[in-house]
């Protein structure tokens, strides 16, 4: 039993490293916080259970103003007391499902994106404990669930929805259903819920998706930043021209 015992905790720490090294290649820091748009971060929130990785997401409460009931990660608009993106990820993670920001091992800031709102939202990594118990807070998140890493590069169910951003920026869109067995429940998590998540995939298991993306595989850094940047222009200039 003890050498079992060992065994997962040694799995464990291998699996946390090697996501560790990996997302530590990734990391673009501050890079992109002088972007003159609006700011908003969101918290990736991983565990380990079983020697996987997973991924853990919430469910928006029905009477949000703004996309009630869609899957997405803690996180909102950043605030004037907040010093960095990594501060609103953890304050608004504390304020959703009660998550105090000393159980969080933040990793990294990955490549950002661009809401519908144009707001510049950053996801931040965090490793959180696998015994984590969420307290949602019922004003802001209706639900909260895990879902293994590997889902969002080996789906079962999966399809890609073409879409232009308002700035006319063509792009297709992850759609993914994911059948949680715990809850006997169907979420379906889209858009930059999505690619957030497949990106963070991507960049920890370095394998191809069974889907197609829009990214050069051999050259996943500078081919991200190349897509957020062709992005960032079409905003900008749309921005400038309605002024």
């Amino acid at each position: 039993w003890a050498s079992a015992q060992f065994f997962l905790f040694a799995s464990r720490k291998s699996v946390k490293e090697k996501a560790r090294l990996r997302l530590r290649e990734f990391d673009v820091g501050d890079k992109f916080s002088r972007l003159p748009l609006a700011k908003a971060s969101v918290l990736l929130p991983l565990l380990v259970r079983e020697g996987r990785l997973y991924l853990l997401l919430t469910v928006r409460a029905m009477q949000l103003r703004r996309s009630p009931g869609e899957v997405c990660f803690p996180g909102g608009k950043r605030e004037a007391m907040d010093k960095d993106e990594i501060d609103t990820a953890l304050r608004e993670a504390k304020e959703e499902v009660g998550l105090q920001p000393e159980m969080v091992e933040v990793i990294c800031r990955l490549m950002p994106g661009i809401d519908k709102m144009n707001h510049l939202v950053t996801p931040v990594v965090g490793f959180i404990e696998d015994t984590f118990q969420a307290t949602p807070n019922p004003a802001e998140v209706s639900d909260v669930f895990v879902v293994p890493l590997d889902y969002f590069i080996k789906p079962l169910n999966y399809k890609a929805l073409p879409y232009k951003t308002s700035s006319g920026y063509s792009n297709r869109m992850h759609c993914f259903i994911y059948d949680d067995p715990e809850r006997k429940t169907s979420f379906k998590i889209w858009g930059l819920t999505a690619h957030f998540a497949v990106f963070l995939a991507l960049v920890i298991f370095g394998k191809r998706p069974t889907f197609e993306v829009d990214y050069d595989l051999d050259n996943l850094i500078s081919s991200a930043e190349n897509n957020f940047m062709n992005l960032y222009a079409s905003v900008y200039e749309k921005k400038k021209s309605n002024l």
